[in-house]
């Protein structure tokens, strides 16, 4: 299972990490996994590289995690917020794929 945890405090969202493997198709042919990485690589490179946001950003196997630094901004609130619903949408669509957890680090 695909476990997204939602960086939020008092309301104020900063980033999320990704971790796990949904287990719904072999590696390489799995649409669960590749609809979240894509949504969560998406978001990382929007907040460095066209935001400009200083961040924290670490992947590895079966790992992705964003923490920005400063996430006071609009544009950086904007864009989490998107991703928590798109990652919604995905749990709502497999739900024994992938599981939110809100919390801080």
């Amino acid at each position: 299972m695909i476990t997204v945890r939602i960086f939020d405090k008092a309301g104020l969202l900063y980033g999320f990490e990704v971790t796990g493997h949904s287990g719904s198709a072999p590696s390489g042919e799995d649409i669960v996994c590749a609809a979240v990485s894509s949504a969560a690589y998406m978001v990382a490179n929007t907040v460095t590289d066209i935001l400009g946001f200083q961040a924290e950003v670490l992947t590895g196997e079966a790992l992705m995690r964003l923490k920005i630094t400063d996430s006071r901004s609009s544009e950086a609130q904007a864009l989490l917020k998107g991703f928590q619903q798109h990652i919604a949408a995905l749990c709502g669509e497999y739900p024994k794929n992938i599981k939110i957890v809100k919390g801080v680090d």
